[in-house]
């Protein structure tokens, strides 16, 4: 299992690939990798957005993506999970996030990636400030859209 927060750009299938090269225990074992990656689209609730600033809580963002990945872990019969998730300035395009979830088959894959997702989405500590083109200024995004 591992937790990564970055301001960095990455690339989701490059960051995959160099992970799943380590994960030599589970050769055999995973009949299936259930993946989620979200970029940022340059438009929400009706307005043209040019940028969103991510910000977090160090230490209580990771914190609760471990709480998060741990119970996963309980709940489904999965191998490993990984997440990568932006923060800082992302612009209309770029990856934010990063969900992976190995099992040995498809269906407890795809439930624990999609709880993942969602538990990230709706309930972790991230909160995203839009800049808005056509100098309509910024906004605190207030709930996420599904």
């Amino acid at each position: 299992m591992s937790i990564e927060i970055t301001s960095k750009e990455f690339n989701p299938w490059n960051s995959l690939q160099a992970y799943e090269k380590n994960l030599v225990a589970l050769h055999g074992k995973s009949g299936a990798v259930a993946t989620f990656v979200g970029t940022m689209r340059d438009y929400n609730d009706g307005d043209s957005v040019q940028a969103m600033f991510l910000e977090h809580y160090p230490g209580m963002t990771e914190k609760y993506l471990q709480k998060i990945s741990d119970t996963a872990l309980k709940r489904w019969d999965i191998l490993d999970t990984f997440i990568i998730h932006r923060v800082g300035e992302i612009l209309p395009g770029e990856t934010i996030v990063l969900v992976a979830v190995w099992a040995g088959h498809r269906a407890p894959a795809f439930e624990a990636c999609r709880f993942l997702i969602e538990e990230l989405k709706f309930q972790a500590p991230f909160w995203k400030r839009e800049t808005l083109s056509n100098d309509n200024g910024v906004r605190w995004v207030e709930k996420n859209t599904n």
